[in-house]
């Protein structure tokens, strides 16, 4: 008796172990186009998160039969840190740099992220190489991947924790340059008020990501990642990325 109690204890673990390997909850900030709260607050669960990226992980963890909380807070280096250091947490939309490669399990590219630096529309700076940017002022988000690109190449960056303090110094001319993302900066200078941009350089065209913590076990990011191979043959993503 005392046997087969055991060994029906066990078995419950397994079953519970399966069911917990089978749940995550997927962190992520407001960064827009691909990741954003309804209201425009910085903390948000998911229905009330929306976005191209939110949308397609949403519909991978339907399709795969995975239960995935979204959940968007701010900083953006808090919910980095949450997903380095506790099992079950995932990360999105994350560029897959070198520097963080061994750091997490990936699954993805979910979406493409332009990297380029801004000037004010009214600006007369002309760039030739990202060496030339060494003459300006630059501001970038604090802990963001396109900030650290331009750290690791040796240029100064003013950082902020709100990327929206950035607009406001580049329309105030407190700083002449802004590193960011084309297609999030744009919509995020729309937002502050501010249509007047102009790229005055590329710097590198990112594929994004979901970052998963490395105790997540290979099936499930495997399952994860089949999943949204297929959705993509079938065009399902092309359709999500229209909407927005």
């Amino acid at each position: 008796m005392f046997l087969l109690r055991f060994v029906t204890f066990l078995a419950l673990c397994s079953s519970f172990s399966l069911v917990r390997a089978e749940s995550l909850v997927l962190l992520t900030e407001n960064l827009p186009p691909f990741n954003m709260s309804v209201s425009g607050n910085n903390f948000a669960r998911d229905a009330n998160v929306t976005g191209v990226s939110s949308d397609i992980l949403r519909a991978v963890c339907e399709r795969a039969q995975i239960k995935c909380q979204l959940i968007l807070r701010f900083p953006w280096q808090r919910v980095y840190q949450q997903t380095l250091d506790e099992p079950g947490y995932g990360l999105f939309s994350t560029a897959r740099t070198p520097e963080r490669e061994k750091l997490f399990k990936w699954v993805g590219p979910i979406a493409q992220n332009d990297w380029v630096l801004f000037a004010r529309g009214d600006s007369d700076i002309r760039l030739t190489s990202l060496e030339d940017a060494r003459r300006y002022r630059i501001g970038g988000y604090k802990g963001d991947a396109k900030t650290q690109f331009l750290l690791d190449r040796g240029l100064e960056v003013q950082t902020s924790l709100r990327d929206t303090e950035n607009v406001r110094k580049l329309e105030r001319g407190q700083i002449d340059l802004w590193v960011a993302s084309n297609q999030a900066g744009r919509f995020l200078a729309r937002q502050e008020g501010m249509e007047n941009l102009k790229v005055v350089q590329h710097l590198y065209a990112a594929d994004l990501y979901l970052a998963l913590n490395r105790q997540t076990p290979d099936e499930l990011v495997q399952k994860l990642q089949r999943t949204l191979d297929k959705l993509r043959d079938e065009g399902a993503l092309k359709g999500i990325e229209a909407r927005y």
